[in-house]
């Protein structure tokens, strides 16, 4: 199958390039100018690459002319720690989603997997399937919904199979030191203290290379519709950074209660997965062996003097 791939370079699509290339797939990707990809350089040289920006529909044009895609994993967004939620380089990137949309149909690209969010459901309703009321608190979160059902509608108009994955609380190697996880595990390598909430709030997380499973499963099974992408495990914050305590041998310096809840957080985010498990995908790796590979990853690349792009 060929696949084009746009956010190939960021944290979860670089797992997504490795996946597709194991499972035989002929991949073209999309990536900003200047972007150095070093998430990839382990597979640099295997895929196809066009640099370009996601509205620059003349790039986008001539390459999926050339290319002629059976499918296409979009992943590509505004997502800046600390600055994307409420961006409006979130409308950027929805503008830029419908645009792609619309010259994958132009090619014949018969299958669309775009990446949402459960950050679009109304999160005080407990366990979030996937037919649950939405209520997007964000401009991040609306916008991704916006481009969810404009797609579902402008793809049903053009007769193809359009599936949205709504991603979870991913983690794993390569992701930026800026979020929760690599954050702890950066701050225990230091023997430093790391400063934390109570914990009590309940989050979905999720193995990145489970979640790159997962769009290849949509993209291969020509999955239509809307899917949490979730390990369907609740997990407190607590139980998390005690997880990576515990396996660094470092759990003494973990602060709970050290910082305040944060106003607008929701205290219980947990999916129900058992629409994409009917595809035959299923989580390969518990919280504890996701995070030992994690933590791996760190050691590893701190013994090297890498850490950081």
């Amino acid at each position: 199958m060929r696949v084009f791939l746009t956010g190939a370079s960021g944290f979860i699509g670089a797992h997504v390039v490795r996946a597709l290339l194991a499972r035989g797939h002929s991949v073209m990707t999309l990536v900003m100018p200047d972007d150095p990809m070093w998430r990839l350089k382990d597979v640099s040289g295997q895929f196809a690459v066009v640099t370009g920006l996601l509205g620059d529909v003349d790039a986008l044009r001539s390459a999926l002319n050339e290319f002629k895609p059976d499918a296409c994993i979009h992943l590509a967004w505004y997502a800046e720690p600390g600055k994307y939620l409420d961006s409006e380089e979130n409308i950027v990137s929805l503008t830029g989603s419908l645009s792609l949309l619309r010259e994958l149909i132009q090619v014949g690209c018969q299958q669309v997997v775009m990446a949402g969010t459960c950050a679009e459901y109304d999160t005080d309703v407990g366990y979030l399937r996937e037919d649950i009321p939405t209520r997007p608190t964000t401009l991040y979160a609306a916008a991704k919904l916006s481009c969810c059902l404009l797609g579902q509608r402008i793809a049903a108009s053009a007769k193809i199979d359009f599936a949205w994955g709504r991603v979870f609380y991913p983690y794993g190697p390569q992701e930026d030191e800026r979020r929760v996880v690599p954050a702890a595990i950066r701050t225990l390598q230091r023997d430093e203290i790391f400063p934390a909430t109570l914990g009590e709030q309940v989050r979905d997380y999720i193995y990145v290379e489970d979640v790159a499973e997962a769009f290849c499963t949509l993209a291969e099974k020509q999955a239509n519709g809307v899917f949490n992408i979730s390990s369907g495990v609740p997990v407190t914050i607590r139980q998390l950074l005690e997880t990576i305590g515990n396996l660094m041998k470092h759990a003494d310096l973990i602060q709970f209660g050290a910082q305040p809840y944060r106003d607008w957080e929701p205290m219980f985010i947990c999916g129900d997965n058992r629409r994409l498990k009917e595809l035959r995908w299923k989580p390969a790796y518990t919280l504890d062996q996701g995070l030992l590979q994690t933590i791996q990853w760190w050691e590893a690349r701190s013994r090297k003097g890498d850490v950081g792009k």
